[in-house]
């Protein structure tokens, strides 16, 4: 009978080891098994009581008052705390992150050992028993139990870090942050407990230089009283970290040209918003890249006008697995279209954006077709089963020295297909017809931007057309019209940062050719901005920002790779391509430019003439391109288009003719 009550009683105290996985591979130093940290936990436990016994024997005191019962109450006492171990999972952290929390939960679990005790001597004390334990014993054995534990915890995570965690400490990069506010505080929180840890942290800048006496993390907070560089110099620093909210645009851009010229590293971060980007905040921090120099304003979208105009219709896309396309198709999701109709004619990348669409997990029907704009009789097919409510135009033939050579492809895709698409928007009473045009057609210099020209001059034409004539439900044609587009599949960017990567040389065609550049996503809202606000025949052009001197942006993004140019990476001059111009326009020079509502969309107010008259010069240029061959073409071309003026390109001698 004594033994199955024995049993009941530490029934409780056998489930602390019954949950316990046993499982430990020494091979794995990267945790303690939770049984192993209880056990170190219960024997700190009897080597304070141990401790405290002798102590108070030393004293002429017995911490057990009844010698009789000593092997029962230390049984009792380790059972106890081995419970209140359980119950407050004491076991269950990770010692090497071990916090304020551990020691709250350690705090507790000796806090109820000690108010049990206490609670127990009370009750004996009533019946005229001896007490269990001493009470001073108590509170001297609770003490020096919590400061072993915490401390051990403590000294475990020290030697974990120096010596298995810091084995790479020699290819850590001497860092120091720029900044001193809470997101900067989080930044270094989060490379201190990064394992492996990539960063050796130095300091921290403060620009205003008013803290300069205080530490942070016990890290130094350095003022600028000499140059950034000299001071990253004198510090033995390799990389900055910029975690400043408060920095403009204008002094974070300053920083990073001080930086990069002399050959420091530069890392930048997302603002910490909360806890929980904390834990993964050092995962996102990142080499300072070029886009992130020619970043810009973050656009302020009417989304209610654009959802008014997307909301539950039917989207068609052409050219919907480009660079443009697809991103167009990204964001026309996020405003709830009934369903899209995703066209292409590469097979390969629109399965791939098919398959990205499917991961997003949108209930909006999405139906993949594979088209080509040029055939009108395929295309018929796709309105007259889908219906569209909206057109948005992506697909063309882009890269200026290819079409050069192949004047009749670009007629075919960009004229001819751009007709047949807008042919049949107004056929099926399409309610809006949008055209992705480009700088290239301002003033045209290649046969591309002449091809876009004239696919601009008839979707406009057509417009005024139906408008002049009261049609029914006639379709509003909208042109856009942008700059080079940051990342799209031939841009300059990609480009280097391929030449980079193979050890140069990086290629330029002329040291002083200057472009506009925008990012995909900007391009791309702005596109559904115009839509939106359109009233049909409007060509729209963007604010692009400054112009960018290609060659400079060759240098910036040489030395953000860590390379010196002409040094580590040659810069070689090729020579201007076949119809590229040294700078690009967005208004020809009989042009203005009209406000709108929004800060970065302006309309290009251009002569526009008879429809009749470009559809006939159109159906004539189609003709000659089928049979005909480049110089008859391009000759065509330069008729409709009178500002096309060849440079570069075999077709200059035409110029004087047209």
């Amino acid at each position: 009978m004594k033994n199955n009550t024995n049993k009941n009683f530490l029934t409780p105290f056998f489930k602390v080891f019954s949950e316990i996985n046993f499982e430990f591979s020494f091979r794995n130093l990267g945790y303690l098994p939770r049984w192993l940290i209880l056990l170190l936990d219960l024997c700190i436990v009897v080597f304070s009581c141990v401790v405290t016994y002798f102590l108070l024997l030393g004293l002429r005191l017995n911490y057990i008052p009844n010698q009789d019962h000593i092997v029962y109450a230390g049984a009792f006492y380790l059972l106890l705390n081995a419970f209140f171990f359980w119950l407050y999972r004491t076991y269950s952290g990770i010692i090497r992150h071990s916090s304020h929390i551990d020691a709250l939960k350690l705090f507790f679990s000796q806090f109820s050992t000690f108010v049990v005790i206490i609670l127990l001597n009370t009750i004996l004390l009533v019946f005229d028993e001896s007490k269990l334990f001493l009470t001073t014993g108590v509170f001297i054995n609770a003490v020096l139990t919590f400061c072993l534990l915490f401390f051990y915890r403590i000294i475990v995570k020290q030697i974990f870090d120096k010596f298995f965690l810091n084995t790479n400490s020699n290819k850590r990069i001497n860092a120091i942050i720029y900044g001193s506010d809470a997101n900067a505080i989080a930044v270094a929180n989060a490379l201190t407990s990064e394992r492996p840890a990539r960063f050796k942290l130095l300091g921290f800048i403060d620009k205003n230089n008013e803290n300069y006496t205080k530490r942070i993390l016990d890290l130094p907070i350095i003022p600028i009283k000499r140059t950034l560089p000299v001071l990253m110099r004198l510090m033995k620093v390799e990389a900055l970290i910029l975690a400043d909210n408060s920095l403009s645009k204008d002094e974070k851009f300053a920083i990073v040209e001080e930086c990069i010229e002399y050959n420091f590293k530069v890392y930048t971060i997302p603002v910490v918003s909360d806890w929980e980007d904390q834990k993964e905040i050092s995962k996102k921090i990142k080499n300072f890249e070029i886009h992130d120099l020619l970043e810009r304003k973050p656009i302020v979208l009417d989304t209610r006008s654009i959802s008014l105009r997307i909301n539950r219709k039917t989207v068609l896309v052409s050219g919907a697995a480009g660079s443009i396309g697809s991103e167009i198709v990204r964001q026309i999701l996020n405003f709830n279209p009934t369903r899209i109709v995703i066209l292409d004619q590469a097979e390969t990348p629109l399965h791939s954006l098919s398959l990205e669409l499917e991961g997003l997990g949108k209930t909006i029907d999405v139906h993949n077709v594979i088209a080509d704009i040029r055939n009108y009789d395929s295309l018929n097919k796709i309105f007259e089963q889908y219906k569209p409510d909206l057109v948005y135009h992506a697909a063309a033939y882009k890269h200026v020295p290819m079409m050069e050579e192949n004047p009749s492809q670009a007629i075919f895709t960009n004229v001819l297909g751009t007709k047949n698409l807008a042919d049949l928007s107004q056929k099926y009473h399409v309610e809006r017809f949008v055209m992705i045009s480009t700088d290239k057609a301002v003033n045209p210099s290649s046969v591309m931007g002449a091809s876009k020209r004239i696919a601009e001059m008839y979707v406009q034409s057509k417009h005024f057309k139906h408008k002049r004539l009261g049609t029914d439900q006639y379709t509003k044609f909208i042109t856009t019209r942008f700059g080079n587009v940051l990342g799209s599949n031939g841009s300059v960017v990609p480009l280097f940062t391929k030449q980079i990567q193979e050890g140069g040389p990086i290629t330029i065609t002329h040291p002083d050719i200057i472009r506009y550049f925008m990012t995909i996503p900007e391009a791309c809202q702005l596109v559904l901005e115009a839509c939106s606000m359109g009233s049909g025949g409007e060509i729209y052009i963007f604010d692009m920002g400054k112009p960018v001197k290609i060659i400079d942006l060759a240098k910036k993004m040489i030395r953000l790779a860590g390379f010196k140019p002409d040094l580590d990476i040659k810069i070689k001059i090729v020579g201007l391509r076949p119809g590229e111009k040294l700078y690009e326009e967005l208004l020809n020079d009989s042009a203005k430019n009209l406000a709108t509502h929004h800060e970065k969309i302006m309309i290009a107010e251009e002569i526009c003439d008879d429809y009749e008259i470009v559809s006939q010069q159109i159906e004539n240029l189609i003709e000659l391109a089928k049979y005909s061959e480049g110089n008859q073409i391009v000759s065509k071309m330069k008729k409709i288009v009178p500002e096309f003026k060849s440079l570069n390109s075999v077709y200059e001698v035409l110029n004087h003719k047209s």
